[in-house]
């Protein structure tokens, strides 16, 4: 997808895409409220990250899984807000992502906290003045700006950002910041990359469309996605869940988009998923893959956030071939559930 092509450049969504590239290279890794919350959760230890939608997928699930995958000391945690709710969470430091910072599940949470007594509650979002600041005791504000599409994008990218920033100020990695320029600009290139029609055309005919990969935020909010710009039925299938028993009820026509996948089952999946199953399958990858495959650039500390822009540029270009209004779905909403009491 690109802004000099006409159908692509008429829809705020791919513009704000296409923006996301600029919103990574002006960041500011360093600012006070990222030290802010890194130094909290220094001292406590714990950390839970909540919201809803794709405030929540992949912002949280990246961070955990970074967490995880460097070995860090810190107890790390998400779910939605209200499920939350059932949580004992007084000794951890409390994170909500909301680009309103009005939607009424993690606003309950929040409140339920503060009138308990709890200090440590930190507000991710893009509207300074927000329900959401007005709670937390500490606010972080994106620079990405306003959305005009239904389907967040550049804002998901800064949430997650944000809490990479952190993770760079607890671990004392560089690499953030060193490669900051290279990924924009490998976010441009995986966004602009030129799909294959055959590709384009397996989507576009497909009754269901299954996401396979890490739970680290990308295959899942890319599930969601789909249901958002292609308007398809979709399903997001953990790790190798894709080869133990979904198998069962795929069907001929279907559609599984691997993320960057495990090399030693790409055999597996294509005996069983592709050959049997009759799936169409494609892969997101740095490298090539035994089926057809977007390539993407590799920058480390950035792979996660250029594997979910590729896909993107993916459901963009399948919307634009079903003819599709992507700013304008008929049901969902740019704020799912926005609170309405008093604080």
């Amino acid at each position: 997808m690109n802004l000099k092509d006409k159908k692509f450049a008429k829809f705020a969504l791919v513009k704000e895409m296409l923006e996301t590239s600029e919103v990574v290279r002006n960041f500011d890794l360093n600012q006070r409220g990222v030290q802010n919350v890194a130094s909290l959760i220094r001292k406590s230890g714990r950390v839970f990250l909540t919201g809803e939608g794709s405030s929540r997928i992949f912002p949280a699930k990246n961070f955990i899984a970074n967490v995880q995958g460097r070995g860090l000391a810190i107890a790390t945690g998400t779910q939605g807000s209200f499920q939350a709710l059932e949580c004992d969470l007084s000794n951890w430091v409390v994170c909500g992502a909301s680009n309103s910072g009005e939607t009424k599940e993690i606003i309950n949470l929040l409140v339920k906290l503060r009138d308990a007594g709890k200090k440590d509650l930190v507000a991710v979002t893009a509207t300074k003045g927000s329900t959401l600041t007005k709670i937390a005791n500490e606010s972080i504000i994106l620079s990405c700006g306003r959305e005009k599409a239904v389907a967040a994008t550049k804002s998901v990218v800064e949430q997650g950002l944000v809490y990479s920033a952190v993770l760079a100020q607890l671990n004392g990695c560089s690499c953030l910041a060193d490669n900051q320029a290279k990924a924009a600009d490998a976010l441009t290139a995986a966004m602009e990359t030129e799909i294959d029609p055959k590709i384009v055309a397996m989507l576009q005919k497909a009754p269901m469309i299954y996401f396979a990969g890490r739970n680290n935020g990308v295959a899942e909010e890319l599930t969601l996605k789909t249901n958002e710009i292609v308007r398809n039925k979709s399903d997001y299938l953990e790790g190798t869940y894709l080869l133990h028993g979904v198998e069962e009820v795929m069907r001929e026509g279907e559609v599984c988009v691997l993320i960057e996948p495990f090399r030693s089952e790409c055999a597996k999946i294509k005996e069983l998923i592709k050959g049997r199953a009759k799936v169409n399958v494609v892969a997101i990858a740095t490298k090539n893959t035994p089926f057809p495959t977007i390539k993407i650039p590799q920058v480390d500390a950035y792979d996660t956030f250029i594997q979910l822009v590729a896909g993107w540029n993916l459901l963009v270009n399948a919307g634009v071939a079903l003819d599709i209004d992507l700013d304008h779905p008929t049901r969902a909403r740019k704020v799912g559930n926005e609170y309405e009491g008093k604080i």
